[in-house]
């Protein structure tokens, strides 16, 4: 007997890959102009504004307790402070490519972390699945990878290795402890507030004298787009997969970010889509379909 497709998850996998995959395009507009923290600080203040204003509407906000309070401080330090924050202000010193390069590596820092704590057994189908994903992102900037050994993109890199770690494990923890919410909206609002205050701290350290007039509209839509979609949607939507499927299943989707960020550089910026890209898009594919393909029960 096949089993009844789950619309709805369907719905926020595919949500997930197309919203985080303009994300990049978005922090590079917003940094522009911007400081990178204050681009990440009110990015969370959008998206936080945004969730209170919800919460209230539906009559749904409340206190959640001090134990709940400390677990949202822990997936927001991790996924919200250290691996938006860390990428965002990395993307002020190196090349997308680089970027996109080097997150791609976070399904195999999952995959590794989820055998690890027992979240999923060690599979050789798994293994080679993402492997093969990554393969594809890597074979698009092979020729880039040069660019790992430029001293001048040491702290860049150093960013976001950071920005990996703590994404990787927000997203273990997450699955591990703090899936089973009742109220999504809720738990993501006292995380956004928490890393709004958290980040704008660190932006008024980090860059005391930043002059506002000299911010852009076009980096200040960014910083819109970037609280409503990159994070109300897109946490909503990777916390709701997290519930249903693996963490290295919901993660993998980032490969898929790397070609919706080069066919939107096709198609905003007339960029060319080579033979590479479609070679690229056919490794991803195969990489996501190796790892999620499952036998179909007879009953």
């Amino acid at each position: 007997m096949k089993q009844k497709k789950d619309v709805k998850l369907i719905v926020a996998l595919f949500a997930i890959a197309i919203v985080w995959g303009t994300t990049y395009l978005g922090i590079r507009i917003a940094v522009h102009t911007i400081p990178a923290w204050f681009v990440a600080g009110l990015r969370q203040v959008v998206a936080s504004s945004i969730l209170l204003t919800i919460l209230l509407a539906k009559g749904q906000f409340k206190w959640i307790g001090w134990k709940s309070l400390g677990r949202q401080i822990l997936v927001a330090s991790l996924m919200i402070i250290v691996a938006n924050g860390m990428t965002t202000v990395a993307e002020e010193s190196i090349p997308s490519g680089l970027t996109s390069l080097l997150t791609a590596l976070s399904p195999i820092i999952v995959f590794l972390g989820s055998v690890v704590f027992g979240l999923q057994k060690a599979s050789l189908k798994g293994f080679i699945g993402v492997l093969v994903g990554f393969s594809g992102v890597a074979f698009i900037f092979r020729d880039g990878i040069g660019d790992l050994l430029d001293p001048n993109y040491k702290t860049g890199v150093t960013y976001l290795a950071m920005a990996i770690s703590g994404w990787a494990a927000g997203t273990i923890y997450t699955k591990k402890y703090a899936h089973k919410s009742e109220n999504l909206f809720l738990d993501l609002f006292y995380q956004f507030a928490y890393a709004a205050v958290a980040q704008l701290i660190i932006a008024s350290l980090v860059s005391p004298s930043t002059d506002i007039s000299q911010w852009t509209w076009q980096s200040l839509a960014a910083i819109v787009y970037l609280g409503v979609f990159g994070s109300v949607v897109g946490f909503f939507c990777y916390n709701y997969a997290l519930k249903r499927v693996s963490a290295t299943e919901v993660s993998i989707l980032s490969y898929f970010n790397t070609i919706i960020a080069i066919f939107l550089g096709w198609l905003v910026l007339n960029e060319t889509v080579t033979y590479d890209l479609l070679i690229a898009t056919v490794l991803i594919i195969l990489g996501v379909f190796i790892t999620n393909y499952k036998k179909a029960e007879v009953k």
